[in-house]
């Protein structure tokens, strides 16, 4: 299940499924036809060149591997129309932003990234999406056809006793963690100055003197769409927050910008470029209020004095986090935090391996013994809007790296046993599915050994 998740799509360098001209100046073929949906030799190329990028290691021949995956994919997308499945545009949005992020960042420039894949990156970010939107169809599939495996304890133990000792999973360091939080305050005079800027950039856009997307590009901090002039591609409403949404879509003339909208990402103006149905592509510029150190000051002694009551047990660290914290995902669970990385063994439960913790959580309990509260510390908020928040963290419960046992890790012995049994079930229903399907494979890319027998008929 996780290996068919994980799987990444290609980037489309040639949309024609004909024998086409690509940028490279070479004639571009089909390779394999599934159903009716062509696999272009360009398109399994793009798709190697990602996978060297994200340093991933294929065990055999790549074109063997790659166009029998990008035709699993096919057939599940098949199965995405047959079942009408839909996918959150924002969330696509969001996901595709850090893929782009990722690749400026392993590459060093928006230039490099355009360099290597030969496109600009409006196209990039485009065949992002379209990647991303694939993948969460994909899942969604999966999740409803197979989603629903439930195994016994009985099977459970079975099933971990048939593993070989050898090949018994190494659990890391696992922890759990509560938290309190205290947001700074941000001073009128700092929001005033962000308007009053957002407020040139309007002028400077109405008179002339400056292009939005020239404004973006320099001044902008949202470093996805900042590179592209501020672009962010067409989406629908769901895709941004409502306070954006709102004002984006009331915006009926390319001419004009925005008044100032207020998100938690800081504050923006915005421009609309086209709309298409209940799509629509924008600019924006965003600025966000950068906090007084002052402020920051201020937030972490408001936080050694709850500490301190906590230390001196006038106050438990399960009442500070009811009554004080500003983190509303966890005041509510008496500051507990739950794990919500859906690709985590320990998802929708309190364990945290390290690296799945926000980096800063994650500096600081590296060390903690359980029972221990942590001095108040500056992190970033996890809820990606880049705010500075001031929190303090108690380590409940700590469990060391060792070999799984069904005593310490049943949920992961559990999830490997249900994700074991799912894969099962997938491999039979791609079996069945590749029997009903026509699939033509050009004979100078039929000499290999295949996962799943069928393809060749």
């Amino acid at each position: 299940m996780k290996q068919l998740v994980k799987i990444l799509f290609l980037f489309f360098a040639c949309t024609s499924t004909q024998h086409i001209f690509c940028q490279n100046n070479v004639i571009d073929e089909i390779v394999w036809v599934v159903g009716d949906e062509a696999i272009l030799k360009s398109e399994v190329e793009e798709y190697r060149k990602e996978i060297l990028m994200q340093n991933q290691r294929i065990d055999g021949d790549p074109y063997c591997f790659i166009p029998e995956q990008i035709a699993i994919n096919k057939l599940f997308l098949d199965q995405a129309k047959l079942d009408s499945i839909q996918v959150q545009e924002r969330e696509v949005n969001r996901i595709a932003d850090l893929y782009i992020n990722e690749y400026i960042s392993n590459i060093g420039s928006a230039e490099k990234v355009e360099e290597y894949f030969q496109k600009d990156m409006a196209s990039i970010r485009e065949d992002t999406r379209k990647m991303v939107r694939e993948q969460q169809l994909i899942q969604n599939v999966q999740q409803k056809h197979f989603g629903d495996v439930n195994l016994s304890p009985s099977e459970i133990r079975k099933f971990y006793n048939k593993i070989p000792q050898d090949s018994v999973p190494f659990i890391p360091t696992t922890i759990e963690v509560q938290i309190v939080t205290v947001n700074p305050k941000i001073p009128l005079s700092v929001t005033d100055a962000i308007k009053a800027r957002l407020r040139d950039f309007t002028e400077q856009i109405n008179s002339g003197k400056n292009s939005f997307s020239t404004l973006a590009l320099l001044y902008s901090e949202d470093p996805a769409s900042a590179v592209r002039g501020g672009e962010l591609g067409f989406s629908d409403r769901s895709s941004f927050v409502p306070e954006f949404a709102n004002v984006a879509f009331s915006l009926t003339d390319p001419n004009k910008v925005s008044n100032i909208v207020e998100t938690e990402y800081g504050f923006h103006i915005i421009q609309l470029i086209e709309r298409r149905g209940d799509r629509a592509n924008f600019r924006h510029i965003l600025l966000k209020p950068k906090v007084p150190q002052e402020e920051l000051d201020s937030a972490m002694i408001r936080l050694d004095s709850i500490k301190t009551l906590i230390d001196t047990q006038k106050i438990t660290f399960e009442e500070a986090a009811t009554f004080f914290s500003a983190d509303k995902d966890t005041r509510n669970n008496k500051g507990i935090m739950v794990n919500t990385n859906r690709q985590s063994n320990y998802y929708g439960t309190p364990r945290f391996q390290l690296n799945e913790l926000n980096q800063d959580i994650a500096n600081v309990v590296g060390n903690m013994k359980v029972g221990e509260v942590s001095k108040p510390f500056i992190m970033i908020d996890k809820n990606g809007s880049g705010k500075q928040v001031a929190a303090i963290v108690k380590v409940t419960n700590r469990v060391e790296g060792h070999k799984a046992n069904l005593n310490n890790d049943y949920q992961v012995i559990k999830s490997m046993a249900e994700n074991a049994r799912r894969q099962e079930m997938i491999d039979e229903w791609l079996r069945e599915k590749i029997k009903t399907t026509y699939v033509r494979i050009d004979p100078e890319w039929q000499n290999c050994k295949f996962k799943y027998d069928g393809w060749l008929k």
